[in-house]
């Protein structure tokens, strides 16, 4: 895994560049002269942990440059000093230090930033996130303290991930990346519960968890789900529906992520793709691997050899 990246704008010029190369294409503005920035980059299985120090300026994610590509990220910023404002789906959050805030590549938003600040920026595919889009859009540019409840354990670790992003290039890389996305979802899942007293939402939420603990299992499915939570087959599929997804589409993702995972972990390197395919429910080998290449764009075999050869 590549080593941890460090760049060193000595003008807005040069800053405005690394932004786009950093991060997805965007427009960058600043007022004043003696412009100063610093980006420090890692990452592992396409979650990048930033720690960007700079002068004031203003970051715009604009509908043409929104155009321009078609992947899909989440980017959250943890505030470290300074102060800073994002504004996204007609919503403001302003961000003091230990503040947290979530916001989608794929719509435009704005960060606007007063004075010389230094903030934490974690950025992964919208997939690796175990929640529907739909819900994790009510959240974005909402504000979320890290000093409190979930917060209070969830920043710290990405503090500290932070100031050791030499770790996220190692052999654990994929792994701690991978528990940084799982906290995130964790203060997701726990802000929306916290703002949605819709008994729909709690049974979905029961729901999910009912289908997580159970990818294991080849009979999983509707008939199977509903029965469990007492609830219609065609009541479960218009749960889903609701929020933009199916159940069997639902289940097909959350096992294929967890084969990923294992894939890129060197703890089961030794383990053959057809018995990590077995353990997540696929249990035919050559459908398995055509899903896989479907959703991930390599075959599950071209992805470990990536992890072994990018180890060496």
């Amino acid at each position: 895994m590549p080593a941890p990246t460090t760049l060193i704008a000595r003008d807005f010029t040069e800053f405005r560049a690394a932004v786009s190369q950093s991060f997805v294409p965007l427009h960058v503005t600043a007022g004043g002269d003696g412009f100063r920035g610093r980006i420090r980059s890692s990452g592992a299985d396409e979650v990048q942990v930033s720690e960007v120090t700079a002068s004031p300026h203003v970051v715009e994610r604009t509908p043409e440059l929104i155009a321009r590509g078609d992947r899909r990220y989440y980017k959250l910023s943890l505030i470290l000093a300074g102060t800073g404002l994002l504004v996204q789906d007609d919503r403001q959050a302003v961000l003091r230090p230990g503040d947290v805030a979530l916001y989608d590549t794929h719509r435009p938003y704005s960060l606007v930033f007063e004075e010389d600040f230094r903030t934490l920026v974690v950025m992964f595919p919208q997939r690796l996130i175990d929640l529907p889009a739909e819900l994790v859009g009510r959240l974005t540019a909402v504000r979320m303290s890290g000093k409190e409840g979930v917060g209070n354990v969830v920043v710290p670790f990405l503090a500290q991930l932070g100031g050791n992003l030499e770790q996220l290039a190692g052999p654990a890389g994929a792994r701690l990346a991978h528990s940084a996305v799982d906290l995130l979802s964790t203060l997701v899942a726990t802000e929306l519960d916290l703002a949605n007293a819709d008994p729909h939402h709690e049974l979905m939420r029961r729901i999910r968890a009912h289908i997580d603990a159970n990818l294991p299992s080849a009979d999983l499915g509707p008939a199977r789900i509903a029965a469990e939570h007492f609830i219609s087959t065609r009541h479960l599929h218009g749960l889903f529906q609701e929020q933009g997804t199916t159940v069997a589409g639902w289940i097909r993702t959350r096992r294929l992520e967890h084969c990923r995972r294992d894939l890129l972990d060197p703890v089961h390197a030794g383990r053959p793709v057809a018995a990590i395919a077995a353990r997540w429910g696929f249990v035919d080998a050559a459908h398995f691997s055509r899903v896989f290449k479907s959703a991930f764009g390599r075959a599950p075999s071209e992805l470990r050899r990536e992890l072994t050869v990018s180890d060496r």
